[in-house]
């Protein structure tokens, strides 16, 4: 008599899904209060109170279209200027921080260690210290409240102040040959040209690490653009879901939350189109062979 087979474990599968399992648990407590204000968005004033649960008994879409009109100004203002004041911060973090980074990582001249050794020293300075001194900057040239009141938020933009994104670049550039620098310096190229031609191109993966994390640090400001925009029709999106919240009157929380939702949908959209270039940018240091 033929005796049956028996079928063997395979080894480490055990491991594998009690890995699988701890992996499940985190997702499941990261994503609970995304998932929570999402029905939270959909419950009516008296059940937000007493129905802490994820679904709401009584589905109350209105919610979106009360938060939505909320306000004499429309919500869909606050999120023009929220895309406004973010699109154009990309810009000029993404070009001013490329300059700088190209000035101190290829280039040569005096004290380019000490300027790169104290632009390394503010990422120590919490940016709540930072905000007194720029405010009063600011005031003092009545950029503060004028015509165009997110000056105060654009302008250090423009000026390579983040020097986050600068030393992110400048460690990517020394992961390029300076063979390729002194090729285009033998054909004539000037320091522009090899900028032009040669940093330019290659720098692609660290200008949309940085053009991501610009986007998505601005899009969800709200410290800054309390301190700087005072006009309710200049407001951006964090700082009008405050207004939400009134210590006199009946908060509306459930329209509070379906702003919050649709707030969510720019950033992770722009994450989602741009994750992959994310990942090579950051992994990246240098060319591929």
């Amino acid at each position: 008599m033929t005796a049956l087979p028996v079928a063997r474990r395979r080894p480490g599968s055990g491991r594998n899904v009690l890995r699988l399992v701890v992996l499940v648990a985190i997702v499941a407590v990261v994503l609970y209060p995304l998932f929570w204000m999402l029905g939270t968005s959909v419950k009516s004033q008296a059940e937000i109170v007493n129905n802490v649960g994820l679904l709401p008994e009584v589905f109350t879409p209105g919610n979106y279209v009360d938060g939505w009109t909320n306000f004499d100004i429309s919500f869909g203002r606050f999120f023009l200027n929220s895309a406004v004041v973010s699109a154009l911060t990309v810009v000029g973090n993404a070009l001013s921080c490329l300059l700088a980074a190209y000035a101190l990582g290829r280039l040569r001249f005096r004290l380019r260690k000490l300027w790169f050794t104290v632009m390394i020293g503010t990422l120590l300075l919490p940016g709540h210290v930072l905000i007194v001194p720029q405010y009063i900057l600011f005031r003092s040239l009545g950029l503060v409240g004028g015509d165009w009141p997110y000056l105060p938020l654009l302008v250090p933009q423009f000026l390579a102040t983040e020097a986050f994104f600068v030393f992110l670049m400048v460690q990517f550039m020394r992961g390029i040959p300076r063979e390729l620098d002194e090729a285009a310096t033998i054909d004539g190229a000037s320091p522009y040209g090899v900028f032009r031609h040669v940093i330019l191109p290659l720098s692609r993966p660290a200008l949309v690490t940085t053009a991501i994390f610009s986007f998505i640090w601005t899009w969800n400001d709200f410290f800054r653009q309390l301190v700087f925009l005072s006009s309710l029709e200049d407001y951006t999106v964090p700082v009008a879901l405050t207004l939400f919240i009134d210590s006199t009157s009946q908060s509306a929380v459930g329209p509070m939350f379906a702003m919050s939702v649709l707030s969510l949908l720019p950033v992770f959209l722009f994450f989602l189109a741009f994750q992959r270039m994310l990942v090579e940018g950051i992994n990246t240091s240098g060319l591929k062979g």
